[in-house]
């Protein structure tokens, strides 16, 4: 028995482009965590450059030395993940912009 709701093909579906709106939307939401990430970054670096390792101990030195070129790099690397995620969605808006505005015109006119 097969239920008479089933399709028997399936069903295509072609992925829709994001509106220019989303795009820079989600670009805006972007940049402001990089500025945040920034501010986070620079802070950071400030607190450990004012407070130095203080021990006799080199191997706690090593230890110390990494573990803040690991904390300080790590939130680098989120500033700028944001920040190249926010120019790729504004591309990503001017691309979309400009595909719209090209069908848009070689589009035939129904006057």
């Amino acid at each position: 028995m097969t239920n008479s709701n089933e399709k028997t093909s399936p069903t295509e579906t072609s992925p829709s482009l994001p509106s220019p709106l989303q795009c820079l939307t989600a670009a805006l939401i972007s940049a402001a965590f990089a500025i945040g990430g920034y501010y986070l970054t620079s802070a950071i670096f400030q607190s450990f450059a004012a407070k130095p390792i203080t021990s006799t101990n080199p191997t706690a030195i090593n230890i110390a030395a990494a573990v803040r070129t690991l904390v300080v790099g790590v939130s680098s690397l989120a500033t700028f993940v944001f920040g190249f995620v926010a120019l790729g969605l504004v591309a990503l808006a001017i691309q979309v912009t400009i595909q719209q505005l090209r069908n848009r015109n070689n589009s035939p006119s129904d006057t």
